[in-house]
């Protein structure tokens, strides 16, 4: 794997990050360009089966999240995962401030991510939140939040490591979103191999009459059909 930082840059900086972020806006999630070739998705996901790479495995249905397994990576993250996380902070930064100005919130994120992170690791919040996922048929993921302590940002991203309708069907992504005093409203996605999907990590600024409210989104999994799904996880806070 040779994704460098200088090439992560390049790479995130071939999406229309102003079309990105009005998507956002309207349905809390939107895809992105190509990240990750497909011989560096297979690298990828290959590392998988080392768990010496990773703190620790979560199985979903000892836990009722639903079924299937991810592991969380330690801190010393594979060069490709460091190198994309930090080339999409300062995409991603300005969203988050816009957002935080629009629903009256404090904006505490600073402009390095290495500043943000040691700010998470002071709060308590110093365990590696990001995570390789790996999906069976028959395997799913309830609805839930990524907030792992006091100390959260408000955007993620998830990037296909398989290719849907070939290696893998079903396993859809999922959004709902909770609308006051009516019905909640689903989206769902299809990851394409190599894009990333970048989505809110809890609600969206919502226009009201009043002016802008938080709608709250929670995401999940669809049911996985046949073969196997697998995606990297980027978080960009972490964990108590």
């Amino acid at each position: 794997m040779t994704l460098t930082p200088a090439e992560a840059r390049r790479r995130v900086a071939r999406t229309d990050w102003a079309a990105l972020a009005a998507e956002l806006d309207e349905h809390g999630s939107a895809p992105t360009g190509p990240f990750l070739s497909p011989a560096e998705c297979a690298d990828l996901a290959a590392l998988y089966d080392k768990p010496e790479l990773f703190r620790t495995t979560v199985d979903l249905a000892r836990h009722r999240f639903g079924s299937g397994e991810y592991r969380y990576f330690t801190h010393d993250l594979p060069a490709p995962v460091a190198a994309l996380r930090a080339a999409l902070w300062p995409r991603l930064l300005p969203v988050a401030r816009d957002w935080a100005a629009r629903l009256g919130r404090p904006a505490p994120w600073p402009d390095s991510l290495e500043e943000w992170l040691e700010r998470c690791h002071a709060a308590g919040q110093d365990r590696s939140a990001q995570i390789l996922l790996s999906y069976g048929p028959g395997d799913w993921n309830a609805l839930h939040r990524d907030v792992f302590g006091e100390l959260v940002f408000p955007l993620q991203v998830v990037v296909a490591l398989d290719t849907y309708g070939t290696d893998y069907t079903g396993g859809e992504f999922l959004m709902v979103e909770q609308r006051p005093r009516a019905q909640s409203r689903g989206t769902t996605s299809i990851l394409r191999r190599g894009h990333g999907l970048v989505f809110t990590t809890r609600d969206r600024p919502v226009r009201t009459r009043r002016g802008w409210s938080a709608g709250a989104m929670r995401h999940g999994v669809s049911t996985v059909r046949s073969g196997r799904r697998r995606t990297l996880g980027l978080v960009f806070h972490d964990a108590a």
